[in-house]
């Protein structure tokens, strides 16, 4: 019975021994694996909180006024400018202070007239490279800042916040000289150099100055004769791009602008309102030499040439000057033999601007008007000396050379004036008898 018991007992599977222990081995290892791994998560935890208080330790630079924490001492001191106001770096050329070293080194540039940063797409410099920078934006069309109530979108943040004060009417900007309030920190100054008479923008070529970079640059062109603004329907091209904005409306015929007397429509606000003085007398705008009055200050500033002899749009062909561009144009076209403008209606015969009186027909619609005044007897061109009346502005302006003396037209042989040429014509008449 031993004997069989004992062979039982040797007969038994060795197995689950086996297998019980080979279990114990693999969780012992994964247990291993997990310990290692929770050991390697805290050693990187202990390091992120070593790097965390690091950061918090360097940014130990607090600002006192709004909170902002700062690594650098310097970087805060620079900070607490906006704050202060102060601005210890001042320009010595204008007086112009800034908050740092790098604004009043653009800000030189303005003064030597240099450039550094080139656009790599088209011909531009600029001064600084934050003006590249937001210049480059034209190329890419990126427009990422869109304006919440009309759906406009800019380039610029700044732009677009500037914009949207217009719709909430905000003019948080305020001259403390007459109170007129403005959009911007930037138009405000601008305005506010009407005050004092500055104009830190001198041309290069005449003595010139001007409240603003954008209006030098302009009348420069002047000098220059650069013209980069082209129009793409005529060819047409202009000094500024205000210039080309008023030009294409002629293309458009578009005149939202209209009397209020006569109904006439005009493409720019200015234009009307000058031309609605004619309607109410209103010439505000005197001669000191001689009393004469005008409507506008540029009619003001083209006739006081008369009394300076001053003839600044030359003739780049020969000596001649002239006191106005228009002027000038039109004489060069004697050296280039450019004959701009084309008949039309002359061959054709056409007379589409009929008379509302009588039967005849013109050409052109002023024409139709000067013609019309002979059935009204209107006389709208005032003397500013005398009572007397003119149809026409022409002959109100010969008349007026009665009263102020002046005389423009000149006998080349013998030097006499005359304020009319058909006396000069005469004149001219009987010194060739004479002479022959």
């Amino acid at each position: 019975m031993e004997f069989i018991k004992e062979e039982i007992e040797d007969t038994s599977d060795p197995e689950p021994s086996r297998i019980k222990h080979e279990d114990t081995e693999e969780q012992t290892d994964w247990i291993e694996v997990k310990q290692r791994r929770h050991e390697v998560n805290e050693v990187e935890e202990e390091h992120r909180k070593i790097k965390t208080s690091r950061k918090k330790a360097k940014q130990l630079h607090t600002c006192s006024q709004c909170g902002k924490s700062f690594r650098h001492k310097g970087v805060l001191k620079k900070h607490m400018r906006i704050h202060t106001g102060e601005k210890p770096y001042t320009c010595p050329q204008c007086g112009k202070s800034f908050t740092d070293a790098s604004g009043l080194s653009y800000h030189l540039h303005v003064h030597s007239g240099e450039k550094p940063f080139n656009c790599d797409q088209c011909e531009k410099i600029f001064i600084s490279p934050s003006g590249l920078k937001s210049h480059m934006k034209v190329h890419s069309d990126e427009k990422p800042h869109v304006c919440s109530y009309c759906g406009n979108s800019f380039s610029r943040l700044a732009h677009c916040k500037r914009h949207q004060k217009t719709h909430n009417e905000v003019r948080d900007n305020v001259c403390y000289e007459c109170g007129k309030s403005f959009t911007t920190a930037g138009d405000l100054k601008l305005h506010q150099r009407i005050h004092t008479g500055e104009k830190p923008y001198k041309c290069s070529y005449c003595d010139k100055s001007f409240t603003q970079s954008g209006n030098l640059k302009s009348h420069e062109r002047v000098h220059t004769g650069e013209k980069p603004f082209s129009c793409d329907q005529c060819g047409k091209k202009f000094i500024s791009p205000s210039g080309l904005n008023t030009h294409k409306k002629v293309h458009s015929d578009e005149k939202p602008h209209v009397c209020s007397f006569c109904g006439k429509g005009f493409s720019r606000l200015d234009s009307c309102k000058q031309h609605q003085k004619t309607h109410d007398e209103v010439r505000d705008h005197v001669c000191h030499e001689c009393g004469k009055s005008f409507t506008t200050a540029a009619y003001l500033k083209q006739h006081q040439m008369i009394h300076t002899g001053e003839k600044p749009c030359k003739c780049s062909y020969c000596d001649k000057s002239f006191t106005q561009a228009g002027k000038l144009k039109v004489h060069e076209r004697v050296h280039t033999g450019e004959k701009p403008y084309h008949c039309t209606q002359f061959h054709t015969g056409e007379k589409p601007y009929k008379c509302s009186y009588c039967d005849k027909s013109f050409t052109e619609s002023l024409d139709r008007k000067k013609h019309e005044r002979v059935h009204t007897g209107e006389k709208p061109y005032k003397c500013s000396y005398c009572d007397k009346s003119f149809t026409e502005s022409l002959d109100r302006k010969k008349h007026e050379r009665v009263h102020t003396g002046e005389k423009q037209y000149y006998c080349t042989q013998c030097g006499k004036s005359f304020t009319v040429s058909a006396n000069l014509e005469t004149h001219i008449k009987k010194h060739c008898s004479v002479s022959e």
